[in-house]
């Protein structure tokens, strides 16, 4: 793929924002672009017709090491928020589907897991989490709690007083990745004190079972589960000891919305990539339809919405780098970010004609996949609600 505008760094950063990173960053970051373009973006197309996740890419992804990359080490550098977000941004410049199960490991299972447990749960954890040794997902949404998973939430965990075993009844949805998980970070509510609690089910527990959901139209790589839990078994041990209220829940959920704004304006650019690369060898009338007005036009806005998004997400790192995490800061980021989501990977497609519905050109994959962005990590209501409720100071939640 041509490289657009400037591409010292990241390809299509017009103002430059990923010359923040260092040499070491950088170099890291380059190797995983090389890595997505020659090992993981030859299986994604066939992979997305046919529903399936292709398994060749996993050995690819973990040789990476991006959880603890051995180039930072080398250098003596810390892991910093503004790599992760272009680490984040990266993935998902490739593919859509390919960043939901990265992080779905990487940001939502690590990060309840440090955050969540003890410091000797953390400890133990994050050690097996960062070489893979252990696999996990989060399972928070239910099959009627979305939105209203705050006070909905109905899975329940009862401590038996004999054993000290907790006993779960309940069931999740659009858990991705949980086929493959050796544990499920599993929400539920306490029902001696209705207080909301995290437990590490493994997904070989008697009385737990799961199915595939099927005919999906937006993220068709990924396969997104149904669970439920019939008087499954885990030791007090399985509890992560720190989650002891939905207060603890929403402070992780906090941090990860940030992930999700970066993921939304990195898919605007591998959109916009490959609606610039289409344009650029397709003709109409005798000459490239990349020298129309019109459509200059329409790259010049799906440029903008990057770059808009690109600044927002830079700041919004470097505010949580100096310990600033704020609700409304991570929604307004995660809002405006899949919103100016929609309309670039729409203008994308519409650049690219007829063949912009097809897969060949990777515009139609980001089309339809930009609709499960959009929808999580809190719905574009939700996140307006939250941002409202910041600058208002009155909740308008029902």
């Amino acid at each position: 793929m041509r490289e657009p505008v400037r591409g010292t760094v990241i390809p299509s950063d017009l103002y430059g924002f990923a010359e923040r990173l260092s040499l070491a960053e950088r170099t890291v970051i380059t190797e995983l672009r090389r890595v997505l373009a020659e090992e993981v973006h030859p299986h994604l197309n066939a992979a997305w017709d046919e529903a399936r996740f292709p398994e060749e890419i996993i050995a690819p992804l973990r040789g990476q090491q991006l959880m603890d990359p051995p180039a930072l080490r080398a250098a003596g550098e810390p892991i910093r928020d503004i790599f992760l977000g272009f680490r984040n941004f990266e993935l998902t410049r490739c593919d859509i589907n390919v960043a939901t199960y990265y992080n779905a490991a990487a940001s939502l299972f690590r990060t309840i897991c440090t955050l969540g447990g003890s410091p000797e749960q953390a400890r133990e954890l994050d050690a097996k989490i960062v070489t893979h040794e252990l696999t996990g997902v989060f399972a928070l949404t239910e099959p009627d709690h979305g939105s209203d998973v705050a006070g909905g939430l109905a899975t329940e965990a009862t401590q038996d007083p004999e054993t000290g075993e907790w006993i779960i009844n309940g069931a999740k949805r659009w858990i991705g990745g949980a086929g493959a998980a050796d544990v499920v970070a599993t929400f539920a509510r306490d029902t001696a004190d209705s207080q909301v609690k995290c437990f590490l089910v493994p997904t070989s527990a008697p009385g737990l079972s799961m199915t595939t959901i099927p005919r999906k139209a937006s993220l068709r790589i990924m396969q997104n589960a149904d669970i439920s839990y019939h008087e499954v078994r885990v030791p007090e041990s399985a509890r992560l000891q720190r989650i002891n209220s939905f207060a603890d829940v929403a402070g992780c959920l906090r941090r990860m919305r940030s992930d999700v704004a970066w993921m939304a304006t990195g898919a605007m650019a591998g959109a916009y990539e490959a609606a610039l690369d289409y344009v650029a060898r397709r003709e109409q009338f005798g000459r490239p339809i990349a020298g129309f007005q019109l459509i200059q036009e329409k790259l010049a806005l799906m440029l903008g919405n990057l770059t808009a998004s690109l600044g927002m997400v830079v700041q919004l790192s470097e505010q949580q780098a100096a310990g600033t995490y704020r609700d409304e800061n991570s929604a307004l980021a995660k809002m405006y970010t899949s919103l100016r989501l929609r309309e670039t990977v729409a203008l994308a497609r519409e650049v690219c004609g007829g063949n912009g519905i097809t897969l060949d050109t990777d515009v139609a994959r980001f089309h339809a996949d930009a609709e499960a962005i959009y929808s999580y990590e809190g719905t574009h209501e939700i996140n307006a609600l939250i941002v409202g409720r910041a600058v208002t100071g009155v909740g308008a939640f029902t």
